[in-house]
């Protein structure tokens, strides 16, 4: 028998692995290193650490406040946004500029507030009923926006992958010529959408109500940084979340573009309050309350939030972000067969931990068109009739590990012609140690989604409005038996970063 204890403040955890159970694509060696199996062309599951700020294993910090405010009568909207715009005025200092402190009350609020600058942080008092509550007013809006204003440019430094075949997983890759590229540089991946590739895919045929869909078009970016250039090989800051195929590509298909970007904003969250908003039952057509909107972050956190009866309650487009410790709560379900994602995590490097939703009739999680990740979703609980499910055209790298739904599913599917021709949601997507009813795992081509050590019911559908064919169903290991290591993530972190890097993450 096995322990791993696990500390996240007052939260101790206490896992215990009974059988020592080992999956066959990842697993602990004699050495207690982890070995990975590869698929024929080499595509493995990836090393999902680099999730969350400062690229994973460093703790957010603690960050000295400016300026405090108490609550007032009416309308705090601009007393509010007149504090975070005096601290967002002054100089940066060990890499912060300060936070604004919300004292204990209540705050009505009828407009978001914003945060648009580097080293800014909204803090409350607590997040139980004594604590800081902002209290949604007004018409629907957002209550808290994060947005950097960006702008990227593309270079004269450019050039092509040379591998016949990069798979998912790796790190390092060839480039056709390298002589202007440098260690250090931002560079951009784009993968061309090819009819070739869409037809291998099977999206060439979606078609709803006599009408044809579009699943992807253009090209499908990622974002690395070059490490390393030995030769050819250039060595990048994390793995690749998608495969390269220069059959269905092109021989010099997949571009390489040195790129600079301004505008992002860094070293910016909220943490300790709650937020509220009026119990509604509306589809997501209607006006809708939302709780945070956080796009144009590099390095940013959302932690020790309580929210009450937002709708599609955290939008995720950021870089190197950890949502930790975030519950949610719907005393009310949404209406319609169009379901709300109370967490959109559409950004890379995202970090979901030890969060919280209750409601029904929604997505707990869910991704965008071409999110390339990777995003960790970590020991969260999820009740009520909802689901995981990655939402539409061709999100890759996605871990959840030791996650609970057990009144729901986890669903690595095509969803086919619904929506406006979401097809395939999801490659290269992994479900660790987790408990849920049910599973709908399913095998795109050229790719593998994984379903490993879990809990549940498999289950086995065509793509949707059709009967038949069954669909080829994704990789099942060791199912209704939990494996070694109990978490990916956190082995992944220990063998990258060392004991350290997992208790500045909270374990």
């Amino acid at each position: 028998m096995k322990k791993l204890l696990l500390s996240a403040g007052t939260l101790l955890l206490n896992f215990t692995v009974f059988a020592q159970v080992k999956s066959q694509w990842v697993y602990l060696n004699d050495a207690n290193k982890l070995e990975y199996k590869t698929t024929e062309r080499g595509d493995r599951i990836m090393d999902f650490s680099y999730a969350g700020y400062r690229e994973g294993g460093v703790a957010i910090p603690t960050v000295p406040v400016k300026v405090s405010i108490s609550t007032t009568a009416g309308d705090n909207s601009n007393a509010i946004q007149q504090a975070i715009d005096q601290v967002s005025g002054m100089p940066m200092v060990n890499g912060v500029r300060g936070a604004v402190l919300l004292q204990a009350g209540t705050y009505n609020c009828e407009r978001p507030i914003t945060i648009s600058t580097s080293g800014v942080v909204l803090q409350g008092s607590g997040s139980g009923e004594s604590g800081s509550i902002i209290n949604m007013t007004g018409n629907p809006h957002a209550c808290i926006v994060i947005k950097g204003n960006v702008t990227t440019n593309a270079t004269n430094t450019k050039t092509t992958i040379a591998d016949p075949y990069v798979p998912s997983g790796a790190i390092s890759f060839q480039l056709r010529h390298v002589k202007e590229f440098a260690a250090g540089d931002t560079i951009r991946i784009a993968r061309p959408v090819t009819d070739a590739w869409v037809h291998l895919m099977g999206m060439d045929k979606l078609v709803r109500d006599g009408k044809k869909q579009t699943w992807v078009t253009g090209e499908i970016t990622t974002e690395r940084v070059i490490k390393k250039i030995n030769k050819n090989t250039v060595t990048v800051n994390f793995p690749l979340t998608d495969s390269y195929d220069e059959q269905y590509l092109g021989k010099d298909g997949v571009s390489v573009t040195k790129i600079t970007t301004s505008g992002i904003i860094v070293e910016t969250g909220v943490e300790n309050l709650r937020i509220v908003a009026p119990a509604q039952s509306v589809t997501i057509n209607d006006g809708l309350y939302r709780a945070l909107n956080m796009s144009g972050v590099t390095d940013g956190w959302m932690r020790k939030i309580e929210i009450l009866n937002t709708t599609n309650s955290i939008s995720i487009t950021a870089n190197r972000v950890t949502v930790d410790h975030v519950n949610i709560v719907h005393t009310v379900p949404t209406k319609g067969s169009a379901k709300p994602a109370d967490l959109n995590g559409s950004g890379a490097q995202l970090l979901f931990n030890q969060c919280n939703i209750t409601g029904d009739n929604l997505f707990y999680f869910a991704t965008g068109a071409k999110v390339s990740g990777p995003v960790v979703l970590l020991n969260c609980t999820f009740r009520g009739k909802g689901w995981i499910q990655p939402h539409q055209r061709w999100a890759t790298g996605l871990l959840v590990d030791n996650c609970q739904v057990p009144d729901g599913g986890i669903d690595f599917m095509n969803r086919g012609a619904m929506g406006s021709g979401h097809g395939w949601a999801i490659g290269w997507a992994v479900a660790w140690n987790c408990s849920a009813q049910s599973y709908l795992n399913q095998l795109p081509p050229g790719a593998a989604n994984w379903v490993i050590g879990c809990k549940g019911e498999p289950q086995k559908k065509a793509i949707p409005f059709d009967a038949e064919p069954l669909l080829p169903e994704g990789i099942y290991d060791a199912h209704n038996t939990p494996v070694d290591p109990s978490s990916l993530y956190l082995a992944q972190l220990t063998e990258r970063l060392g004991k350290a890097a997992v208790q500045h993450v909270g374990y």
